[in-house]
C-alpha cells in the first residue's frame, strides 16, 4: 500500500460510504418512475423491464475485472474513474429522446457502477483491522439501505412534480461533491498486488460469456434463449479452466476451491439478491398500476423497506464482530424467506398496513444478512486479494439481481407477451406477480442452507 502518512479511516469511510448511498439511490429511484418511463416512451412490460436490466449487465460483467484491475493499478483510482463515468452518464440519460438511448445509457451508468462497486467494499477492508472491520462495513450497507430509502420518496417527488428526467439531474451535484471530497480528502493509493499481470484474455472471456448467459436468459423460454444460455454456460465452463491454469488469474477460481467460508458466502449473497431484487420492482408497478397511487405515494409506501434495512444494517455488522457471521446472516435470511411467503398472498384488496409490515420485515432479514454476509467474505481472505473478493461478492450482488429481473421477464413474456401493463391486462400481472413471489419464497428458503453451510469465519 503505497501511503502519505497514516490513515485517516475516517476519511476512507466518507469517501466510501457516501457514493454507497448515492449509487443505490438512482436505483430504486428509477423504480418509481419506471411507469412515467415506460408511458413516455410507449414501452412494453418486457422492454421496460430493460431498464434495471441494461443497468445491472455491465456491473455483473465487469466487478471482477475491475476488481483486478485495482488490485494492481490501484483502487483509489479506479473508483474515480468509475465515478467520472456514472456522473457523465446521469447527464446523458437525463438529455435522451428515445427508449433506446435511455437503455444504452444507463449501460454505461452500470459500467461506471461496476469500477465503483469493484472497489470500495476493498478500500475498506484494506483500512480497517478485524476487529472494527464489520462495524465499519455495517455503516457501509446503512449508507447503501439509506440511499435505497431515499429514492422512493425524492423520487416519487421529483418524478411527480418534475418528470423522470429529473432524478438524473437531481444526483449530478451529488456525484460532484463526492469527487471533490475524495481528491482532497484521500491522498492514499491502495494496490496490494502491483507488479502482477492483468489476464486479458480471461477478462474477455468472462465478460462475453456473462453477456451471452444474461441475454438468454431474458429471452427464455424460446429455441434462441435456450441456444445463447447455453452458450453462455459454456463459456464460463471455459473461462474457468483457463483460470485454473494461467499463473496470475483474474478471477482465481481456487477461492471458491479451497475457502469454504467464501464459497458459501458468496453463494448465499447469490440466492439473496435473486430473490429479493425484483421486489421493488413489482411493488412499484402494483402500487401505481394496480392500487393507482401516484409515484410520491408509492415512494412513501417502499420506503419502509429500506428504513429498517438502513436502522438495523451497523447493529448487524457490529454484532457479527462478535457472534459468527453465518449466524446473524442465516436468521436474517430466514426472515426473508418469511416476507416473501407473504406477499405470495397480495392482491388488489391487500390493505397498505399488510404490505408495510410485510416490507419491514424484508428489511429487517436484508439487514441482519448483509453486513454480516460481507464481513465474512472479506474476512475469510488475504488483503492481496481484497478487489477480487470485492469485486466477485459485487458480481453475485448484480448478477442474483439479474436472475432476479430475469425470472420476471420470462413469467411476463409467458403470461402476458408483448403488451403494455394496462386495466385489461391486470389479472394477468397479477398472475405473473404471484408466480414471482412464489419461486422467490422458495429461492430464499434454499438460501438459508446455503448461508449455515459456509462454516465459521472466528
Amino acid at each position: 500500500m503505497d501511503l502519505s502518512g497514516r490513515i485517516d479511516r475516517k476519511a476512507v469511510l466518507l469517501a466510501t460510504t457516501l457514493p454507497s448511498f448515492f449509487v443505490p439511490f438512482m436505483g430504486s429511484s428509477i423504480n418509481i418512475a419506471l411507469p412515467s418511463i415506460g408511458k413516455e416512451f410507449g414501452m412494453t412490460a418486457v422492454l421496460l423491464s430493460w431498464v434495471p436490466m441494461a443497468y445491472l449487465l455491465p456491473v455483473a460483467m465487469f466487478q471482477v475485472p475491475f476488481g483486478r484491475i485495482a488490485d494492481i493499478c490501484g483502487r483509489k483510482r479506479v473508483f474515480l474513474w468509475g465515478l467520472c463515468i456514472y456522473t457523465v452518464s446521469c447527464i446523458l440519460i437525463a438529455l435522451s429522446r428515445s427508449a433506446g438511448v435511455l437503455v444504452f445509457f444507463r449501460a454505461c451508468q452500470g459500467l461506471g457502477a461496476s469500477m465503483i462497486f469493484g472497489t470500495a467494499v476493498a478500500i475498506l477492508s484494506s483500512s480497517f483491522p478485524p476487529g472494527e472491520r464489520g462495524k465499519a462495513l455495517g455503516i457501509n450497507v446503512a449508507a447503501v439501505y439509506s440511499g435505497l430509502s431515499m429514492g422512493p420518496v425524492l423520487g416519487g417527488i421529483l418524478t411527480q412534480h418534475f418528470g423522470w428526467r429529473s432524478i438524473f439531474w437531481f444526483n449530478v451535484p451529488l456525484a460532484i461533491v463526492i469527487l471533490v471530497v475524495i481528491l482532497i480528502k484521500l491522498k492514499m493509493e491502495w494496490a496490494e498486488a502491483r507488479g502482477e499481470r492483468f489476464d486479458y484474455a480471461g477478462a474477455a472471456i468472462y465478460s462475453l460469456a456473462l453477456l451471452v448467459t444474461i441475454y438468454g436468459l431474458s429471452r427464455l423460454p424460446t429455441t434462441r434463449g435456450i441456444s445463447f444460455l447455453l452458450a453462455g454456460l459454456f463459456g464460463l465452463f471455459i473461462f474457468a479452466r483457463h483460470q485454473m491454469r494461467i499463473e496470475s488469474p483474474v478471477f482465481s477460481i481456487r477461492l471458491f476451491t479451497r475457502n469454504r467460508v467464501f464459497a458459501f458466502s458468496s453463494l448465499a449473497a447469490l440466492i439473496n439478491y435473486c430473490a429479493t431484487f425484483a421486489v421493488g420492482f413489482l411493488l412499484s408497478l402494483f402500487l401505481q398500476l394496480t392500487k393507482g397511487f401516484s409515484p410520491q405515494k408509492a415512494g412513501l409506501v417502499l420506503v419502509a423497506q429500506p428504513i429498517v434495512q438502513a436502522i438495523f444494517s451497523p447493529f448487524a455488522g457490529r454484532l457479527s464482530d462478535r457472534i459468527e457471521p453465518r449466524v446473524v446472516a442465516s436468521i436474517g435470511m430466514g426472515f426473508a424467506a418469511l416476507g416473501l411467503s407473504l406477499l405470495i398472498f397480495l392482491d388488489e384488496r391487500s390493505s397498505l398496513t399488510f404490505i408495510v409490515a410485510v416490507l419491514a420485515l424484508l428489511g429487517f432479514g436484508f439487514a441482519l444478512f448483509s453486513s454480516p454476509n460481507t464481513n465474512a467474505v472479506m474476512s475469510s481472505i488475504e488483503k492481496k486479494s481484497y478487489g477480487v473478493a470485492s469485486g466477485t461478492l459485487g458480481t453475485m450482488r448484480a448478477t442474483g439481481m439479474m436472475l432476479s429481473m430475469g425470472i420476471v421477464m420470462l413469467i411476463f413474456t409467458a403470461t402476458m407477451g408483448e403488451v403494455q401493463i394496462t386495466p385489461d391486462h391486470f389479472h394477468l400481472f397479477m398472475m405473473s406477480t404471484k408466480t414471482a413471489f412464489q419461486i422467490f419464497a422458495l429461492l430464499c428458503t434454499g438460501g438459508i442452507f446455503a448461508s449455515l453451510a459456509r462454516g465459521k469465519v472466528q
